[in-house]
């Protein structure tokens, strides 16, 4: 078994323990927020032994996260949103140290594939004014971030696909909805919509469960949406 660590143990962090042995790695740290300020929790004899971590904490406490696991050459997965200004300063400290670092805006293979196919219908209907273009979501109410980052990077992927036109956006946060996406393009003679519904957040665990296999081993920063179908892929 790979012995994992987890940063941050609120409903993602749990989920991803509970589910852990069925991607052969076994826990040996926990770290909730208060155990944790500024990365204190982060040390050479709390992490003896770590291979990886996992982390699902806050925006603010991924870059110090970052840095200290990377600092004591310990492969990471993020999966909190919401930090990528602070990108280059991670990247930086990961490459040093030479370990291993995945983040994405989303972990859930299926919403891997909804990007792909919300980026094909954009490139199809790029050249034609015919048809306006939205994209909508909603999430559970303790959800932070709105717009999110996987509603951004579905926008900036329908763009980098050739759609110049304005996208409308919209967030919504309400009781306890996973996520919902919807992208739709609409002209007078017909609506062409595409959804990706969320059952639970076992997608997004498993997903960064893979990418903690993945990544042993490997140095450099990587995004989830370049790597996931290698993933996938049997050891």
């Amino acid at each position: 078994m790979t012995r994992l660590a987890l940063v941050g143990h609120g409903r993602m962090g749990r989920l991803v323990e509970r589910l852990a042995p069925e991607h052969g790695f076994e826990v040996v740290l926990r770290l909730r927020g208060a155990d944790n300020v500024g990365g204190a929790g982060i040390t050479p004899e709390s992490c003896r032994g770590v291979e990886v971590a996992v982390d699902f904490s806050t925006a603010a406490a991924v870059p110090a996260n970052a840095e200290r696991l990377a600092a004591l050459g310990i492969a990471n997965v993020v999966g909190t949103t919401g930090w990528l200004a602070e990108l280059p300063r991670v990247r930086a400290v990961v490459e040093r140290h030479g370990t291993g670092l995945v983040h994405g805006a989303n972990f859930s293979l299926g919403v891997q594939v909804f990007y792909r196919l919300a980026e094909t219908a954009a490139r199809l209907l790029a050249e034609t004014d015919d048809y306006g273009a939205w994209a909508y979501e909603i999430h559970h109410a303790m959800k932070k971030d709105a717009p999110s980052g996987t509603l951004l990077k579905l926008v900036q992927r329908m763009e980098a696909a050739g759609y110049g036109r304005r996208i409308d956006v919209a967030s919504n946060r309400a009781g306890a909805i996973p996520g919902t996406h919807r992208v739709g393009f609409d002209s007078e003679a017909d609506t062409i919509t595409l959804e990706h519904q969320a059952r639970s957040r076992k997608g997004f665990a498993r997903g960064a469960l893979r990418a903690a296999r993945w990544v042993l081993g490997r140095q450099g920063c990587f995004e989830f949406g370049d790597i996931w179908e290698e993933t996938l892929q049997k050891p």
